[in-house]
């Protein structure tokens, strides 16, 4: 399949701009209920570059967009039902917005197609794997039926998770998650061995340093999660291609300012 290159996919491969692209992580999730439709389209709304989400796969093996293992933070109430074991039907019978504000009331935990379907042209949504390498045959079903899947980015802390993840997508960009800096270099050696495009860190283990030795890789540095933009702004200098925040709108413009 021959792949749209998109803007953002550019400007990974091609270097950094005058500014990281902006991230919003779990879609504007400062302002709307996480991982949620309504918190991609806001995010949307406001301009960010991409919309990331999390991804689980249900007891009847559907692909649904949600950070936690169980609905217990983000769907409160008198069940709380572990994602894997619990059918999506059931799943979608629960309030995911109102623990945000009310006026989210009556959101649901949305499939991933449901989200894949709001991404505009030229935008790029970045799917984080939560499970294991189990939800991929599924997970290729949903982005190759979406009519989108040249705007899908792949990211997850399982190793063999995103090297399987790469191996069923070769055309979509793949990085691999770490917090922890021990080892990392080691880890961007095999990284690039494998034809990961590159890794996606914590911020607080980001520096010049390290974003030069991964160059030396030719690999690509994102960092998760920024909301302040003096630390932006150091990373950017540092030479960060990307920048998951929980306010896209106001980090971006914060950052014009300094």
């Amino acid at each position: 399949m021959k792949y749209q290159i998109t803007l953002l996919f550019a400007f990974f491969t091609f270097g950094v701009l005058a500014q990281p692209t902006i991230i919003a992580h779990r879609g504007a999730s400062y302002l709307a209920p996480e991982n949620t439709v309504a918190a991609a389209n806001l995010a949307w709304e406001l301009g960010t570059d991409a919309v990331e989400v999390d991804v689980y796969l249900t007891k009847d093996k559907k692909v649904m967009a949600i950070h936690d293992k169980d609905t217990k933070r983000t769907s409160p109430g008198e069940n709380s039902y572990v994602i894997k074991d619990t059918p999506s039907e059931v799943l979608r019978e629960l309030d995911a917005g109102a623990w945000k504000d009310e006026k989210y009331r009556g959101e649901k935990i949305p499939f991933l197609s449901e989200v894949i379907e709001t991404i505009p042209a030229g935008k790029n949504l970045v799917v984080e794997i939560k499970s294991g390498s189990e939800i991929i045959p599924y997970l290729k079903s949903v982005v190759e039926n979406s009519g989108k899947q040249d705007q899908i980015i792949f990211i997850a802390f399982g190793w063999e998770t995103i090297l399987e993840t790469k191996n069923v997508f070769p055309g979509n960009k793949c990085y691999w998650l770490s917090s922890v800096k021990e080892g990392l270099e080691e880890k961007m050696e095999q990284a690039a061995g494998v034809g990961l495009e590159g890794i996606n860190l914590n911020y607080k283990i980001v520096d010049k340093e390290l974003v030069e030795k991964a160059g030396k890789y030719n690999l690509e540095v994102l960092v998760w999660t920024v909301d302040n933009p003096e630390i932006a702004m150091e990373l950017k200098q540092a030479g960060v291609v990307a920048i998951t925040t929980n306010r896209p709108k106001w980090l971006k413009e914060e950052m014009e300012k300094l």
